[in-house]
């Protein structure tokens, strides 16, 4: 199994080829107390990035959209969203090996969302974000 850390690195390389790709430069904050992982630079504005490693469950990207303070000695809070801090979230999924870009206004980020890879079973199609509205490379890591 591998660190959680390492996983994080994996899916912040995939993002980044994933978007030089794409054309955008690619700016990286100093240090690791930024609320933000990465700066998209498309020529015509600045975007904050937070990098994110989508799991797929049940036809669905599933990826958290805050960060959890739970596993720190007396937290003053457990849950902190990135509202604020960031533009967008991008998320690499080994499983599909898909890069996907949103902005963060397109998720409730309080706790975790869902990018639709396979069709609902029941036929659902209204509030349903599929991933392929998002998508913008695949990157095959091993």
């Amino acid at each position: 199994m591998r660190h959680p850390k390492d996983v994080g690195d994996r899916s912040t390389l995939a993002i980044m080829a994933a978007v030089q790709a794409c054309g955008y430069a690619v700016l990286m904050p100093s240090g690791e107390n930024t609320r933000y992982d990465l700066v998209i630079d498309s020529g015509a504005r600045l975007s904050r990035v937070q990098c994110k490693t989508g799991r797929l469950r049940n036809g669905s990207v599933i990826f958290n959209t805050c960060s959890s303070y739970a596993h720190h000695p007396n937290p003053g809070v457990t849950k902190r969203t990135y509202v604020g801090d960031i533009d967008e979230f991008a998320v690499f999924c080994p499983d599909t090996c898909g890069v996907y870009l949103l902005p963060i206004d397109d998720v409730q980020a309080t706790r975790r969302a869902a990018l639709r890879v396979d069709p609902c079973r029941n036929g659902q199609r209204k509030r349903v974000r599929l991933a392929a509205a998002y998508q913008i490379a695949r990157v095959e890591i091993d």
